[in-house]
């Protein structure tokens, strides 16, 4: 899942990076309202984490244009300040929920798994595909119910498969779902994740080609 961070100060802003990447979350960061739009029109996210005092644009101007511009996506305010006002002036322009800085992460990272719930009418569906079992609520992945030990961009790789069982992946594709905008890898490190993915499930019982190059196109989950 992709997450967009609305953040100018930069030392909070990579303390959530980096503990949002650790829960498996695509992090992209801009510094300022209007970068932050930028991206909202570019890329689709699952979750926008919003301050309220931003420059150029303010969090509160951000999230009335998000609404304003038909997006639904989920809006988690991040503000400074304790008071109603400012809860209510956000939550009257379309945000979700907030949390008041200095937040604990665990509690809003469990904030972030709550409004991702919402949008959900299955909540972390177990996703399966012949012997292969990936529950998104642990993290846990299982082949013939053989543990997988997987790196986050392996589990990453792994559920978009799933999540797109009967679509071929080009690696263009796969870099815009697994890395950050700002600094994406070459396509050649598709390649080299690919490989060590199934050296893994070949470990458990997979078949070598449990995921399948489609030869000038990408790679899917091998058929039948």
């Amino acid at each position: 899942m992709r997450i967009l961070l609305v953040e100018d100060d930069e030392r909070i802003a990579k303390v959530l990076a980096a503990s949002l990447t650790e829960q498996r979350y695509t992090v992209d960061m801009a510094g300022d309202g209007e970068k932050g739009w930028e991206f909202i029109e570019a890329l689709a996210y699952d979750l926008i984490l919003l301050d309220v005092m931003l420059p150029k644009l303010t969090g509160i101007g951000l999230c009335q244009r998000i609404r304003q511009s038909g997006y639904t996506i989920p809006v988690l305010m991040l503000t400074a300040k304790d008071t109603s006002e400012d809860k209510v002036m956000g939550l009257d322009v379309g945000a979700d929920d907030y949390v008041v800085k200095p937040f604990d992460v665990p509690e809003l990272l469990a904030r972030i798994r709550a409004l991702l719930r919402r949008g959900n009418v299955a909540p972390n569906p177990i996703l399966e595909w012949q012997q292969l079992r990936l529950d998104p609520s642990n993290y846990e992945v299982t082949y013939s119910d053989k543990l997988l030990h997987l790196t986050p961009k392996e589990y990453g790789l792994l559920e978009l498969f799933l999540r797109n069982e009967n679509i071929v992946l080009s690696r263009s594709a796969i870099l815009d779902n697994l890395w950050s905008f700002e600094d994406p890898p070459s396509e050649e490190a598709v390649k080299v994740h690919i490989k060590d993915l199934r050296k893994k499930l070949r470990k458990v019982g997979a078949p070598p080609d449990f995921i399948e190059t489609v030869y000038g196109v990408g790679y899917r989950l091998k058929q039948g």
